[in-house]
């Protein structure tokens, strides 16, 4: 099977994005949603269906913003190459809780629509004019051996010739990112994608 690469991840925790092991933007002492906002206003990012996202849309699409900036994939890839394949253990539970609050007065259409976590994956799709395969696995913990079987399957098959792949998980305030640009040509990192990098990355704590 042909090498494929990791040519960019950025992690999300702890109130600090890191894009490539670099520290872009830390806070400290705000809640989850308003570190989402926090971090979108700090980025310059112009995009007013943020504001009406559920927190994983919010969480998943602002990490995928600072992934992708300065990439230029629609420079490489059309629109129908670029997948996007992403997990988490708790599926739209934050959302389901949300809405489900909502059912004690009057049900919110607004929310109800993000009671499926592959939402997130529609909100990134939109913004960027993907097109190609998506998937989203619920797992209990991340599950590196399974993203590197499933997208190098999408890759070996011609199903796509760039991946975003990772984990976006956020249940009330606890929440992590950590998206991968997968890419079959060597550029900028320029590291295997193999299960052990995406665990060392992952685990790293946000240090790159």
């Amino acid at each position: 099977m042909n090498k494929n690469f990791i040519t960019a991840y950025c992690i999300a925790e702890n109130n600090i994005v890191y894009k490539n092991g670099l520290e872009l933007y830390a806070t400290e002492g705000i809640l989850s949603e308003n570190f989402f906002l926090s971090a979108y206003n700090h980025f310059n990012l112009n995009y007013p269906k943020f504001y009406k996202m559920d927190n994983l849309s919010k969480l998943g699409w602002l990490a995928s913003e600072i992934l992708l900036k300065d990439e230029n994939l629609h420079e490489h890839y059309a629109s129908e190459d670029i997948g996007i394949v992403l997990s988490n253990a708790n599926a739209s539970l934050d959302t389901d809780l949300n809405y489900s609050e909502t059912i004690k007065d009057i049900p919110s259409p607004a929310v109800f629509v993000y009671t499926l976590p592959n939402i997130v994956i529609g909100e990134i799709s939109i913004r960027n004019g993907f097109k190609g395969e998506n998937a989203f696995f619920i797992s209990e913990k991340f599950d590196a051996a399974l993203l590197e079987q499933y997208v190098n399957i999408l890759f070996s098959s011609n199903a796509c010739q760039s991946c975003i792949c990772g984990w976006t998980e956020t249940l009330e305030d606890n929440y992590k990112c950590v998206l991968f640009l997968v890419e079959k040509e060597k550029r900028n990192l320029n590291l295997e994608f193999i299960k052990d990098n995406l665990e060392a990355i992952f685990n790293a704590n946000a240090e790159g």
